[in-house]
């Protein structure tokens, strides 16, 4: 049966249902003419009588009532399911997919979870934390968090944190038995946690900034890691000096467990930004996310 006949398959099945053309046009809001003529013409393409009319009624063949039996049900299995994506366009609900970095998931998307996950029963987030430049397409994720200079300029960037800044930090007990760098350079002849890009295997530059003057320093020391709770717990115990995100190691400073150095030296960049690709047909979860996720500061 070609596509283009299902209209009359569907004429067929309201007509044999409600065994009336007159009630089976309402329904189906065409002229009972129309219809008529519509069920015609697919007896004259299958080459089978499948209604039988009289005057006070209309009822299916052995045919039509064969075709009835197999056909209904999965017009009514298709009805069903378009209307279940139908509420999926008015109702919040399914699984969106994010990949990040560790610190966008701790700092950005964890706070702005806390408030959406309980406001929002039917909608899953699955965060994937992975360093990578993922292609989120391809992975088939619905957004992906990246640094503001990272986004790829055919995807649409929704700035979702503030500017951030690293902060070159150590202990009280470290700087006891080492100077302080005045700087960056100086850190050469210093142990500094190294920090290791899992996907790609390198290891990261510690990034420094200052009056336009951009440098990159190979921080080097015995200890090499790629999360953020190893090194803020190495530093803390004295061990060596860690290149962090500002914002992990501001309490600390604060309280006098770490000592802050070359901070004139770490200027402050484009913070996070969610991306993903064109979505005219998003769905209500995803605007939902989006609108959770948003920097309004």
């Amino acid at each position: 049966m070609a596509q283009e006949n299902f209209n009359d398959l569907v004429a067929f099945i309201t007509v044999a249902r409600e065994e009336s053309f007159t009630r089976a046009a309402v329904k189906l809001g065409v002229s009972q003419s129309a219809l008529s003529q519509t069920v015609r013409g697919l007896e004259e393409r299958l080459g089978l009588r499948l209604l039988t009319r009289t005057t006070r009624r209309v009822s299916p063949t052995a045919a039509g009532e064969r075709l009835l039996q197999t056909a209904g049900p999965r017009f009514d299995e298709i009805q069903s399911e378009l209307s279940a994506l139908s509420e999926m366009r008015d109702k919040p609900a399914g699984t969106i997919r994010i990949t990040t970095g560790e610190h966008a998931a701790i700092s950005v998307l964890a706070p702005a979870l806390e408030k959406f996950i309980p406001e929002n029963p039917d909608v899953k987030v699955e965060i994937t934390v992975d360093y990578g430049l993922t292609d989120i397409v391809a992975d088939r994720y619905d957004a992906g968090v990246r640094l503001g200079e990272q986004v790829a300029k055919d995807m649409i960037a929704i700035k979702i944190g503030p500017e951030m800044r690293m902060a070159v930090v150590g202990s009280p007990a470290y700087f006891r038995m080492h100077p302080w760098p005045e700087i960056p350079q100086d850190l050469t002849s210093h142990n500094c946690i190294q920090i290791r890009m899992p996907t790609y295997g390198n290891i990261l530059a510690w990034e420094f900034e200052k009056d336009g003057h951009e440098l990159k320093v190979r921080a080097e020391g015995q200890l090499v890691f790629n999360n953020i709770a190893m090194r803020l717990d190495a530093v803390r115990r004295g061990l060596s000096l860690a290149y962090m995100p500002e914002d992990q190691v501001a309490d600390q400073i604060a309280r006098g467990e770490l000592v802050r150095v070359l901070e004139d030296w770490c200027a402050p960049f484009p913070g996070y930004h969610l991306y993903y690709p064109d979505r005219r047909y998003a769905s209500p979860a995803f605007a939902l996310v989006v609108e959770a996720l948003r920097y309004r500061g």
